[in-house]
């Protein structure tokens, strides 16, 4: 049995903990991309979220982060409910969409409809939930928005596939990405 590696006083020291550190480190980390909706004011708000994690199945929990800068964070501070969409690898020009400042996320060429508790719902996506809000914890310069799904699809109609079928974009080196065989 051979003993175990140990990693050398400098290799192990790393660097110290700093923003570009955080950063560089998570670029390697590969992660799903969702985008979250709300109606604010009569009108639909969004963004490209790439922090959605499971939380818990009983009660049925998901978390998610958004910066108060965020154009979107009004309306997600300011909404009960709120859509979360699970994006396929045919929608990197959404990602991209929900994603920049000052672009028109909700105009002719996206497909949308108010779904449950008037939510905006996307159309084409992988999968959809509906969540109802149940904290939304300071972090930093972010909240960490916690939600509990109240209603969804998990067999959306994806574009170009049956309904529940299609591969996830994942966002990976600061690039939206699809899995490779």
């Amino acid at each position: 049995m051979t003993a175990p590696t140990v990693p050398s006083p400098r290799s192990a020291s790393g660097l110290p903990g700093s923003p570009d550190l955080l950063r560089s480190v998570f670029r390697r980390h590969a992660a799903g991309v969702a985008v979250i909706t709300a109606e604010s004011g009569g009108r639909p708000v969004g963004f490209t979220a790439t922090s959605l994690n499971s939380v818990s199945a009983e009660p049925p929990l998901l978390s998610f982060t958004i910066g108060t800068g965020s154009s979107s964070w009004p309306g997600v501070r300011d909404s009960e409910h709120l859509g979360v969409h699970i994006l396929g690898e045919h929608q990197q020009e959404l990602a991209g969409l929900f994603a920049r400042n000052g672009a028109d996320r909700f105009g002719p060429a996206t497909d949308w409809a108010p779904g449950p508790h008037g939510v905006p719902v996307l159309g084409g996506v992988l999968g959809w939930l509906v969540c109802r809000v149940v904290a939304r914890v300071p972090a930093g310069v972010h909240r960490v928005v916690i939600a509990e799904v109240v209603a969804g699809d998990p067999a959306a109609e994806p574009a170009g596939g049956p309904a529940g079928e299609g591969r996830p974009l994942l966002y990976h080196q600061g690039r939206f990405n699809a899995l490779r065989d």
